[in-house]
């Protein structure tokens, strides 16, 4: 938890620096070498962020509720990955999309779009 903690507290320190939205960032995750604009780099680690703080509510068998503002920016970002043969390369931090039919909730709609089930244990 404290590594975590210490990781997350370098990113946020890191795109809250003045300047910051003017500058590029390197994602080491993604390319040790292309550089991305601040506001792509932001918006990659809160589509990470928000994810994976879904797959670790599923995993304890928690409730993850989010604002419905945080939903409504997210779900842009996540239809902006690729899908297709990328993920199945392994080019994107993604599986492939979960085609899914019926009413979703946006989170349900942002999950599957990067390849996870939304009725993965609840």
């Amino acid at each position: 938890m404290q590594t975590y903690a210490a990781a997350a507290g370098r990113v946020l320190a890191a795109f809250g620096a003045d300047g910051a939205l003017d500058r590029e960032f390197v994602l080491a995750e993604l390319s040790p070498v292309l550089r991305f604009p601040a506001p792509q780099a932001i918006s990659f680690h809160f589509i990470d962020y928000l994810v994976h703080g879904w797959d670790v509510a599923r995993s304890l068998g928690v409730d993850y509720e989010l604002e419905p503002d945080l939903l409504a920016a997210a779900l842009p970002v996540a239809r902006a990955v690729p899908d297709g043969e990328p993920r199945k390369l392994g080019v994107v931090p993604f599986a492939p999309g979960i085609p899914v039919t019926g009413a979703l909730s946006v989170m349900d709609q942002i999950v599957a779009m990067l390849g996870r089930s939304p009725a993965w244990p609840r």
